[in-house]
């Protein structure tokens, strides 16, 4: 009986021992500090924040981008006007030259008789006239008659002024020699006689 009651005292105290140890492990599930502790490395690192520095690097890189764009479009359009320019007036001093020859030719259709051969070289000149001038239509050359018109100085030469009562002051009463347009240019003035008051008036 004896060694029955001492072997009882014994289980009792394993069972304690038992117990005390599961109990700092329950603890150990239920703590909510421990738990997210052991959580800590599964978040995802935050993002370091742009500098600003950098944010207006890239602005200005854009705008210089843009300036760039907009002065090479610049440059090549009035690289396009000056070739433009070029080609209409290339030949400015080649039609210059030639007009002295058709006031000769107009001189001598002025100057011609009235018998039967001066009519034939009369005409023969006219179609020869004709046909100059129509050559220099085709390359923009036209000219500029103000007979009955205002005085224009942009396109006129003023030789001489007349009276003329009948005619309002500073008009074109008379053109001396005609003047001429290069694609809307002036290639030669005219040559005019310009009205005036009567000085009586």
């Amino acid at each position: 009986m004896a060694d029955d009651k001492s072997e009882e005292p014994a289980e009792l105290e394993g069972d304690g021992t038992q117990a005390e140890q599961a109990e700092p492990e329950a603890a150990s599930n239920d703590d909510p500090e421990a738990a997210g502790a052991g959580n800590e490395s599964d978040e995802p690192a935050a993002e370091p924040d742009v500098p600003e520095s950098l944010e207006d690097a890239l602005e200005a890189a854009k705008d210089a981008a843009l300036r760039a764009q907009a002065d090479a479009m610049n440059v090549q359009r009035r690289a396009e006007q000056e070739i433009e320019k070029a080609r209409k007036f290339a030949l400015e001093r080649f039609c210059g030259d030639l007009l002295s020859v058709v006031d000769n030719l107009e001189r001598a259709l002025e100057s011609g008789g009235n018998d039967q051969g001066d009519a034939a070289l009369a005409e023969g000149v006219e179609l020869t006239r004709k046909g100059f001038m129509d050559v220099l239509a085709k390359y923009g050359v036209e000219p500029v008659d103000p007979v009955g018109e205002p005085f224009d100085p942009e396109t006129a030469q003023a030789m001489s002024m007349v009276e003329q009562p009948d005619v309002e002051p500073n008009s074109v009463v008379a053109v001396m020699q005609k003047g001429y347009l290069l694609n809307g240019r002036l290639l030669r003035p005219a040559m005019v006689m310009v009205s005036k008051a009567p000085s009586d008036a």
